[in-house]
């Protein structure tokens, strides 16, 4: 089954859950209207569906065959990227002054689930050059802005995100590749990197590479690395690609999933140096590159937004299409579809309440990124940039969890012939799995979000979203609508618990360190399930509203409040109990 890119969902989701059309009406964004929205929206769709949906499955059987230093990439691939650089996709939340479209980044994010869901692997390289426009355009010097950002927001060059090494992959500071000052104010780049997305490939005539690495005289850690621009290609005098830099692929990996996009082993200093250009200051790479990574980050929560919505599709029609079993009430020998079947309604109602919580919890995230950048008013930019640091660790690994769960359950659905590999059912779940480990594994978030975040602004900054969930909360008991069950409940209960955890958390943070690490993870889940549950009860009383059509949205809500927000209770327990469980384990974990 091919994608068919979910506008309706999308939309609404944009409009009243992220609150997109209240933003245009304030002025946020100018004189963009909904419809401008809508119109880059369809023509995005048309794009997903119909030029690269058609790629995900021979890019997953031809994979990216390297040989002598170059990779191949899947038929057709070459064709489609150059359809989405004149399409203009690359441009589209990018800076004007240099080519770009200038679009909220929430209409980007909302693109981009369509074009993580058309191939995750084809997708992927775009999203990390669009990481990279960021970061040079927020730290660069005017001179390499000149020099590189028309063409990576045009598309006509791709860029990579370098930091991984083979001693080096969470820990970032224990990086090896060296960096040595040349008289004429560049630097020579040694070193190894790994697992790096779209090092090498055949779609572009240049590659930009962002490249972490340590001076001579660095300080140890991360307080010692720094950020480099080392082009796959040096520039001639016009701007056009000259003479090879010292850098190259060494070979590419062999992966369980996303098999076309190639994940390659890189090689600096060959022949005594890459070439790099500093962005930046000297030791200061990590806060470039975060600008880089965090863009990144809340990119991979979208992405698995698209891969479990493209996993509950395919799910669905097999479901409505396959036919075993019998209902009660039917003849012997009549076959039901089994969508009919309860527990099939189950895992499907189940794949489509934890996708559209993800989703509505990226696009939130997106919005308070566009306040942030673009409040007039210094307290709503502030607060927009608190509740995205917030939110974007919670972004990236909740919707990311839940596409490990949701295309899991899509092979279920399917049954036997899930695990066949004809279905595409295993490839989305093959595909979904990397995106928990990449770009900060989600244990990573988590910690994240318990050291970092809850503390910003001495908690005011959670506490404001969390009245912001009683509010909607509030709001969805007074409304009296019988189809929402328990939910006005469930989801106080919810909220109730984040609150006391976050207080038990914040507590414990300076004292009990390790009980607050230990509950980290149990506690982004707890956080994600108060936050999505009461976000999609925002989107139902929207619906109930405008009128129309809103038992989807309402039953949506009950069934997350009823299957998900509950576990809550129980969240909030293994958050503020678990720690002697864990660490006083060692019995437990001996040979």
């Amino acid at each position: 089954m091919t994608y068919k890119a979910p506008l309706a969902d999308i939309t609404f989701a944009l409009k009243h859950g992220a609150a997109l059309g209240t933003a245009i009406e304030q002025g946020l964004f100018g004189e963009l209207t909904l419809d401008d929205v809508e119109a880059v929206l369809a023509e995005s769709a048309r794009f997903s569906e119909q030029v690269i949906a058609p790629l995900n499955r021979e890019g997953d059987k031809f994979g990216t065959p390297f040989k002598d230093g170059v990779v191949t990439t899947a038929p057709g691939w070459k064709d489609a990227y150059k359809a989405w650089q004149a399409g203009g996709w690359n441009a589209l939340a990018a800076p004007p002054a240099f080519g770009g479209q200038g679009l909220p980044q929430i209409v980007n994010v909302a693109c981009s689930e369509m074009w993580q869901a058309a191939s995750m692997a084809f997708a992927v390289g775009p999203l990390l050059t669009m990481a990279a426009i960021d970061a040079l355009y927020a730290h660069g010097s005017d001179e390499l802005k000149k020099t590189y950002l028309e063409k990576l927001v045009s598309g006509e060059w791709m860029g990579t995100m370098q930091l991984t090494e083979p001693q080096a992959g969470s820990d970032v500071g224990a990086l090896r590749t060296r960096a040595e000052r040349a008289p004429d104010g560049t630097y020579r780049i040694t070193g190894q990197k790994i697992f790096i997305t779209y090092g090498e490939h055949d779609l572009t005539d240049n590659i930009i590479h962002f490249v972490l690495a340590r001076l001579p005289d660095a300080p140890p850690g991360t307080r010692g690395i720094s950020l480099f621009l080392v082009p796959k290609f040096l520039l001639k005098p016009d701007g056009s690609p000259g003479e090879r830099n010292d850098v190259r692929a060494h070979s590419v990996e062999h992966k369980l999933g996303i098999h076309g996009s190639p994940t390659c082993t890189m090689i600096f200093g060959d022949q005594g140096g890459a070439i790099g250009y500093l962005i930046g200051r000297e030791n200061a790479g990590m806060a470039c590159m975060f600008t880089m990574m965090n863009r990144a980050r809340l990119g991979i929560g979208v992405q698995g937004v698209g891969i479990a919505e493209r996993a509950t599709q395919q799910a669905l029609a097999y479901a409505r299409d396959r036919r075993q079993g019998r209902e009660p009430g039917t003849k012997p020998g009549e076959m039901a579809p089994i969508i009919a079947h309860p527990d099939v309604r189950r895992m499907l109602l189940t794949m489509r309440a934890l996708t559209q919580a993800a989703r509505a919890i990226c696009y939130a995230t997106a919005i308070a990124i566009d306040r942030g950048e673009r409040s007039q008013d210094e307290a709503a930019r502030r607060a927009g940039e608190h509740r995205a640091s917030l939110l974007t660790p919670v972004a990236k690994a909740f919707a990311t969890d839940i596409a490990n769960e949701v295309t899991s359950l899509g092979v279920q659905v399917h049954g036997g012939m899930g695990f066949i590999e004809e279905t595409g059912a295993a490839q989305h779940f093959r595909d979904a799995r990397i995106a928990a480990i990449y770009e900060g594994t989600n244990g990573i978030q988590a910690i994240d979000l318990v050291t970092r975040k809850l503390p910003l602004e001495n908690g005011e900054a959670v506490a404001a979203h969390i009245d912001e969930l009683r509010g909607i909360v509030k709001e969805l008991g007074a409304s009296n609508e019988p189809g929402f069950g328990w939910a006005p409940v469930r989801l106080g209960d919810a909220v109730e618990s984040l609150s006391r955890a976050t207080q038990w958390l914040l507590a414990r943070l300076d004292k009990e360190p390790d009980a607050a690490l230990v509950g980290a993870t149990p506690y982004l889940r707890l956080f994600a399930l108060a936050t999505g549950g009461a976000y999609l009860a925002k989107e139902a009383l929207a619906a109930l509203r405008l009128g129309g059509d809103s038992a989807a949205r309402v039953a949506m809500t009950r069934f997350f409040a009823e299957n998900f927000a509950v576990h809550a209770g129980a969240l909030e327990r293994t958050v503020v109990e678990c720690a002697e469980g864990v660490m006083g384990a060692d019995a437990a974990l001996s040979a």
